[in-house]
């Protein structure tokens, strides 16, 4: 059974810096892309960072560029998003997901980040 757990969701001050964790169980972790997608109340679930399998390449939306980091460790099975200087804007629960090149896809519960004074 596949399953992808989120953790590291917590309050932070805007300015801060927060690493989130997504840690993949029952797949074969390379053969997938993780993505990172934030969803806050009231709008649109939105793709934050993509980390491709094999060459690593990544991909960051506008919103966080410069400010977020993805990254994954294949031994470990686990993909990462380091957030820095982050904004009230960025408070939204996060999940992560797993996409493979056939089309499978796979999300995770989602761990929720709220940034506030």
């Amino acid at each position: 059974q596949v399953q992808l757990v989120e953790s590291g969701g917590a309050l932070v001050q805007p300015g801060g810096s927060l690493r989130l964790a997504c840690a993949a169980f029952g797949l074969t972790f390379t053969d997938y892309s993780m993505s990172w997608d934030r969803q806050a109340p009231g709008k649109e679930r939105e793709l934050v960072a993509t980390i491709e399998t094999f060459t690593h390449r990544t991909i960051y939306a506008d919103s966080v560029k410069g400010r977020f980091a993805i990254g994954r460790d294949d031994v470990e099975s686990t993909a990462y998003l380091q957030l820095n200087s982050v904004e009230p804007q960025d408070t939204a629960m996060y999940y992560c997901h797993a996409r493979s090149s056939r089309g499978a896809v796979y999300w995770g519960q989602g761990t929720q980040v709220t940034v506030s004074p």
